[in-house]
């Protein structure tokens, strides 16, 4: 199955290098639908440019912070510069709190194809 998702400049370019390899998101109903071996196309939003990427894992905790502890954040496209600041709650910009107690978190493992 072929899933869709726009994604914005940095994190695209850190998928296109190889130096992003975990997406983190909110493990909703559309994101609950992917599974391994699936195909998730990104689409750069300022751009239109877009990556084709394979799903070789899927990583669930019940919120960012069980997430961000338990994964290795240079595979989430951190650097050593910015992974001492990064925080669970930075996810907050993009999710509510009320969203993210209600579905939890996914790290989606992929592999560009």
């Amino acid at each position: 199955m072929k899933h869709f998702m726009s994604i914005a400049p940095q994190p695209f370019e850190k998928i296109k290098t190889g130096a992003k390899t975990i997406e983190l998101r909110l493990y909703d109903e559309k994101r609950q639908k992917i599974k391994v071996g699936d195909e998730i196309e990104f689409t750069q939003i300022q751009t239109g440019e877009k990556l084709v990427a394979k799903v070789c894992g899927m990583h669930i905790f019940k919120d960012f912070a069980d997430l961000y502890s338990s994964l290795d954040l240079l595979k989430c496209g951190y650097d050593e510069a910015n992974m001492k600041s990064a925080k669970p709650q930075d996810m907050n910009e993009y999710y509510s709190d009320e969203a993210i107690k209600k579905y939890g978190a996914v790290g989606i493992e992929i592999k560009l194809m």
